[in-house]
């Protein structure tokens, strides 16, 4: 009975399959054509809409509210869509209602994309990057910028929405489906044939009234009669200015001189060339080499501007700020609106330059400083900085004036590890060792108020001569020796201390013991030495053997030697 029913199911799904089949096979939709739908639901996201095929489609709801047909959408509304897929990958059918409208009007657009004719329609929306326009019931997309030939507010935009505006299309992508338009470029054609009018009615040197219309960081564009013309920020004032809004704003009325006009039209303006040049009219007041009061107007990166009086300025570079500090920014020391002292080193007439100084007006340290101090004097420094190769300190009491004491010359080992000892604001004492006005530099020393240089013991010495050292300290390494200053020590390497490898041990020498040792290596220029016990030892060894016998003589050395040897020892310690 079981099986019955189970082979009556099995016919029947057959059946319903096949008649399903049927039906679908006697509609004959194709993917690419446009059919009529009826909508049969409507969400936040999206709008369901039935065509009679295996499931609904669906639309956003985008595509609707762009072309502003979401208002008069209904469910059992009919709208033409397009059938892009029968069945995806979900079994889906997959419609749209914006490339339906594109279809009709897609051959239209084609043929005024080719012919280069301008077509008429209606900005819908704002979108990212632009705007939304249809344009026989197609959607195409017109960027921000073409949108006029200046940037527009709210409520310009908002005039140009409300009636149909001319558009060129520059772009038709039939693959994606997109057109972009642009309204600047019929702007631009209407201007270019009005501007030839108008700018033919105008000569170079003619002096006409005009509408400040933008500012730009390099000028400002004023309107002539519509035509846009450019007043370069150099043409605005004789003065220096940061920018153009510091004398102008927009909408502000104009009396300009038409100093150019060049082949493709361009009106270039100008306010100075009005106006009697006050750099003129004054320079010959001021005289090169004389001190004057100014007013510091701007301060920039490599200087300061500073105003004699209106109209007439001059640079004070940052090196004339001060006697010693080159690389400083100037506004560490000037400020806007600061009165100081000027001196005039430089007129240029011919380029409207006049250079001052401002240090020239101070005092300068250096003059004081070698009022009391020369080289080989002693000053007190408090250390400013301390560095991987020297310390840089202030000189007490003459603040603007740095020195530098190199690491070498903290101590006379001449090792890196003395910059340890020096802190920030520490006071030392310095020796004076180059005083350069010049190149403004102090050089300073330490070690030289140590006492004598302790390698001048070494100046009159040679190769192989033998000097007497006292031991300050051992290592593994060998012993520390010095020869009168501990300021310099010396290090007798291990393997420098004896000739035979058991006599080699450090330990053997304890802190004060007196060593004799030979001078095998000698570097006056570096203050390098080399010394060895060993050599010396080798030397005696050799002295003894000429004396008292050679090694084939059937003896011993240890006992040639051994009583030479002890004499000598007892001899050294009585």
């Amino acid at each position: 009975m079981e099986e019955i029913i189970k082979q009556d199911k099995s016919k029947s799904h057959k059946e319903f399959e096949r008649l399903l089949s049927q039906d679908w096979n006697n509609r004959k939709f194709k993917e690419g054509e446009i059919i009529t739908g009826t909508v049969s639901g409507i969400d936040k996201k999206h709008i369901f809409v039935d065509i009679s095929a295996k499931s609904e489609g669906t639309i956003p709801i985008e595509e609707f509210v762009l072309s502003r047909e979401i208002n008069e959408i209904k469910i059992g509304s009919q709208i033409e869509v397009l059938l892009e897929k029968i069945e995806n990958k979900s079994g889906n059918v997959v419609i749209s209602r914006e490339k339906a409208r594109k279809v009709h009007s897609w051959k239209k657009m084609e043929k005024c994309f080719e012919e280069k004719k301008s077509v008429s329609g209606k900005i819908l929306s704002k979108i990212k990057g632009g705007f939304c326009v249809e344009v026989s019931s197609c959607l195409c997309f017109l960027p921000g910028s073409q949108v006029s030939l200046k940037p527009l507010n709210n409520n310009e935009i908002n005039k140009i929405m409300k009636e149909p505006q001319m558009f060129e299309i520059v772009k038709l992508d039939k693959k994606r489906g997109n057109i972009v338009l642009s309204r600047r470029a019929i702007l631009e054609k209407t201007l270019a044939h009005d501007r030839d009018k108008i700018v033919a009615k105008f000569s170079e040197g003619d002096v006409v009234e005009g509408t400040v219309k933008a500012l730009v960081d390099w000028g400002c564009f004023v309107d002539i009669d519509g035509i846009s013309c450019l007043l370069h920020i150099n043409e605005i004032s004789f003065d220096r200015i940061e920018h153009p809004s510091a004398l102008l704003s927009v909408g502000q009325s104009l009396r300009v001189k038409i100093i150019k006009i060049d082949e493709s039209k361009k009106i270039s303006l100008s306010v100075k060339a009005l106006q009697v040049d006050p750099f003129l009219k004054a320079i010959d007041k001021y005289k090169v080499g004389n001190q004057y009061d100014a007013t510091i107007g701007r301060v920039m990166d490599y200087g300061a501007f500073a105003h004699l009086e209106e109209g007439l300025s001059g640079l004070i570079h940052q090196s004339q700020i001060s006697h010693t500090k080159k690389n400083i920014h100037p506004g560490k020391i000037l400020a806007n609106s600061m009165k100081v002292r000027v001196e005039i080193i430089e007129k240029d007439i011919e380029k409207r330059r006049i250079s001052l100084s401002y240090k020239n007006c101070l005092p300068n340290p250096w003059h004081e400083f070698k009022k009391h101090y020369k080289v080989n004097d002693t000053c007190i420094g408090i250390i400013k900085n301390v560095t991987d190769y020297a310390i840089f300190a202030t000189v007490k009491n003459h603040v603007e004036l740095d020195g530098m004491c190199h690491w070498k010359q903290l101590s006379y080992n001449e090792k890196e590890s003395e910059l340890q000892k020096y802190k920030k604001n520490m006071e030392v004492k310095f020796k004076i060792l180059e005083l350069d006005e010049e190149r403004e530099k102090i050089r300073f020393g330490v070690r030289e108020l140590l006492g004598p240089d302790p390698y001048q013991f070494f100046s009159n010495k040679k190769l192989g001569d033998v000097v007497t050292l006292t031991v300050d300290s051992t290592s593994k390494n060998g012993i520390y020796c010095y020869t009168g200053n501990k300021d310099l020590l010396f290090l007798i390497k291990r393997k420098e201390l004896a000739i035979e490898p058991e006599n080699q041990r450090p330990s053997r020498w304890t802190k004060g013991d007196r060593v004799d040792s030979k001078i095998i290596s000698l570097n006056k220029d570096k203050r390098e030495v080399i010394l060895s016990i060993r050599a010396l030892e080798q030397d005696e060894q050799k002295l003894a053997i000429k004396k008292f016998g050679s090694k084939d003589s059937g003896g011993t050395l240890g006992a040639i030697l051994g009583p030479l040897l002890k004499k000598k020892s007892k001899t050294k310690k009585e």
